[in-house]
């Protein structure tokens, strides 16, 4: 879908005036903000907790275990292997096919670039679910080692109390190193993993949701057609990230909206730095600041940025109410 160019984005004229001058102020305001989120919270879950305080006096600790454990004790976590899996071959597949049928412009598009973050980040959350089924197994094989170990040595080594017939004190011998490597904090990969969970939630949800409701039901360029390819960029991923959230243990806190306000800004420099040095066709015309009411486009998106990733808030809290209540035995999703 191509619009046409409606001025010389590469004159002076079509950057000096009083709309970019709102749009810029929007844009880096929202960064700015963004950026003090980061800073305040992320700050402050890393001090914090090397000072040894309470999970309840800083914001939600992420374990290890959560971006590769399903959220039911009951789900193995290879079938999120297998989920995801599925979804990233899905996704890449449907990516190449679009990149072959329309080159390299296509990622002028938000669209693709949300696409692609998440198929980075089920490819990502393959490699780590692959992992995490290691340490699984490995826990389970050490678990039972162990298990036909004291059974062995009952008859022998009195269990009670936790001391021997010396009043020695006995070593668990149920221990196993790996069950204590999931409750530990996760690291950088955990950490980058559910901000790309985080990322691709709002965005998709910008995305699709703006494509269904405002641009598609009013499109009037000539001679568009909706292609298969179309239909698929702009639901495959809403699909997979939605069986995803079903599935995962991730929690999905508010403050890392900035996260998602500063990828969008980031799309928004980079088409205002394409168009300055190469005048070319808008990929959505709510861009092109050559239009009067840009500057009210503009705070209007960056406005959206709450509903959009408020709505996956909503969805991760409902599923913990829901799944908390009816299975609690099993349940194992700290929010």
């Amino acid at each position: 879908m191509r619009l046409l160019v409606s001025e010389d984005t590469t004159t002076p004229i079509y950057w000096l005036n009083w709309r970019f001058l709102l749009c810029a102020i929007w844009v880096l305001t929202s960064m700015l903000l963004a950026s003090f989120l980061i800073w305040k919270y992320e700050r402050s879950d890393n001090s914090k907790t090397e000072r040894g305080e309470t999970q309840q006096e800083s914001p939600r600790i992420l374990r290890n275990d959560e971006s590769w454990k399903p959220c039911l004790k009951e789900i193995h976590p290879l079938f999120l292997v297998i989920f995801r899996l599925i979804a990233f071959c899905l996704l890449l597949v449907s990516l190449s096919f679009d990149v072959a049928a329309h080159g390299g412009e296509l990622f002028y598009y938000y669209t693709q670039w949300t696409f692609t973050l998440v198929t980075i980040y089920f490819g990502f959350g393959l490699l780590l679910s692959i992992n995490g089924c290691l340490q699984h197994y490995k826990a389970n094989s050490c678990s039972d080692y162990h298990v036909s170990e004291v059974v062995e040595q009952g008859l022998y080594e009195p269990l009670a109390l936790g001391v021997n017939e010396n009043g020695a004190k006995l070593q668990k011998r149920l221990e196993c190193p790996e069950e204590h490597h999931c409750s530990r904090t996760a690291g950088l990969c955990g950490y980058l993993f559910q901000i790309l969970y985080q990322i691709s939630a709002g965005a998709v949800t910008l995305t699709d949701g703006l494509y269904w409701t405002i641009i598609f039901p009013f499109l009037t360029i000539r001679d568009y057609e909706l292609s298969f390819l179309t239909v698929v960029a702009h639901s495959l991923n809403a699909i997979v990230l939605l069986g995803d959230t079903a599935l995962n243990s991730l929690g999905f806190p508010w403050y890392r909206i900035s996260f998602f306000i500063l990828w969008t800004a980031t799309y928004v420099i980079f088409e205002w730095i394409i168009h300055a040095f190469v005048s070319i066709w808008w990929p959505y015309p709510i861009l092109d600041l050559s239009f009067e009411y840009a500057p009210l486009w503009y705070l209007l998106v960056a406005l959206l940025h709450i509903p959009c990733y408020g709505i996956f808030v909503l969805l991760v809290k409902v599923k913990h109410l829901v799944l908390s209540k009816r299975f609690p035995q099993s349940y194992q999703f700290c929010p």
